[in-house]
């Protein structure tokens, strides 16, 4: 958006002969609910394809793949604009296919190369990743950005401040700070990043009740209540990427659920 200043199983113990295994089963799906372990991320790209992934570009009907701007090379997934004459305000998502509510997302990305032609300045070395989105399936054809929130991805230009990990609110409202905030963009305290480095960045999502950003591994901006414009309050819905018209390049994408 424009830049700016599985629910756990709760075991069933067996009689008081059993307590031990009671225990320790109880102790297990706790573990597992909370999902502190690495190999219980779920690769939402597997590297080869866009399996699992739905294609929405503004002016194009879901599932269209105008320009092949979404696709996968050497292991990346890439959004690129080769085979655009202009971008003409065609803003893209990439839906995955599952709604989440509790959950961790952490993307690896970079920029690349050089923005669109016909695109707008706000679109340099910007991009997203939407959570609490609605379907792909409910989109006009010509709606430029699915309701959600959105985790603002940005690059360095080179020049003067530009932290990533913003927030913006297309269709949505946030409470920050106890308050009711509709500003549409909101900075985070992350630094900037210049160049085509690699930076990563986890979403952590927890229902309405928080909604927390890292980079590298710091919080850098904190958040709740999560809502429509109309204040209907947003406890699950789906996460997608953008393509707001700079080349951009994701090697990872993944996914921790987390007991709600």
């Amino acid at each position: 958006m424009r830049d700016s200043s599985d629910p756990s199983v709760r075991p069933r113990c067996r009689p008081p002969g059993h307590a031990i295994w009671c225990a320790l089963l109880l102790v297990a799906t706790v573990s597992a609910g909370h999902g502190q372990t690495e190999d219980r991320w779920i690769q939402l790209f597997n590297g080869r394809d866009l399996d699992g992934w739905t294609v929405k570009i503004a002016g194009h009907e879901a599932g269209e793949n105008f320009g092949n701007t979404f696709r996968v090379e050497g292991g990346l997934l890439k959004v690129g604009y080769e085979e655009y004459e202009t971008f003409d305000g065609r803003f893209g998502h990439l839906f995955y296919k599952e709604a989440f509510s509790h959950y961790r997302v952490r993307v690896e990305y970079r920029f690349v190369g050089k923005q669109c032609p016909g695109a707008p300045d706000w679109g340099l070395r910007n991009n997203g990743i939407m959570v609490h989105g609605q379907a792909v399936d409910t989109m006009g054809r010509d709606q430029e950005f699915p309701v959600s929130i959105e985790v603002q991805l940005l690059g360095g230009d080179g020049g003067g401040s530009r932290p990533t990990a913003n927030v913006c609110t297309p269709g949505t409202h946030i409470v920050l700070d106890g308050k009711l905030d509709t500003r549409h963009c909101i900075e985070s305290a992350a630094g900037t990043y210049h160049g085509d480095q690699w930076v990563t960045v986890e979403v952590e999502v927890r229902g309405n009740e928080l909604i927390r950003h890292v980079v590298d591994g710091e919080t850098v901006l904190e958040y709740s209540h999560p809502q429509l414009d109309d204040g209907t309050p947003l406890s699950e819905g789906t996460i997608s990427l953008q393509a707001e018209s700079h080349p951009t390049e994701f090697r990872k994408v993944e996914l921790l659920r987390l007991a709600e």
